[in-house]
């Protein structure tokens, strides 16, 4: 078990103790005549609520990109970056930018193929551009599920 998993299982486990801690409280809370009280327990809801949907939505992203990643590896389509590597073992970011930039090309010219989002995700990440490269990577989801 990979230590993302271990820690989306330990996140989704205190999750479920938070949930399971507040709820009383907020139930009490609501019960309540006052109007404050009411409004505190409302937000001893609401919260754990939206953590509860915010950790299924990122679970999901990371099994369906897992997923992906298998199909990839089965293909043997994964791509060989030609990074200029820092002793961390991290890209350096102008050797990074220019394999990014080649992988951008690809994907706008062909932007029906999921591998080349996939790959321009894995460069986005390359350059440190997280968003960017989350975005790049639900865009390869989208289209491999159609295939």
């Amino acid at each position: 078990m990979t230590p993302a998993k271990i820690g989306a299982i330990v996140m989704s486990a205190l999750l479920i103790m938070y949930v399971a801690l507040l709820g009383n409280t907020a139930i009490i809370l609501l019960t309540d005549d006052a109007p404050v009280a009411k409004a505190m327990g409302a937000l001893l809801t609401a919260f754990p609520v939206l953590a509860a949907w915010l950790i299924f939505a990122e679970l999901r992203f990371g099994l369906q990109l897992e997923k992906l990643q298998r199909r990839v590896e089965a293909e043997n389509a994964w791509p060989h970056f030609d990074f200029e590597l820092r002793p961390s073992g991290r890209p350096v970011r102008a050797s990074a930018d220019a394999v990014f930039a080649q992988y951008s090309q690809i994907a706008e010219s062909q932007p029906d193929d999921w591998h080349n989002w996939f790959n321009l995700g894995l460069a986005y990440d390359a350059c440190g551009d997280r968003r960017r490269a989350r975005a790049a990577m639900r865009k390869a989801i989208a289209l491999a599920s159609k295939n």
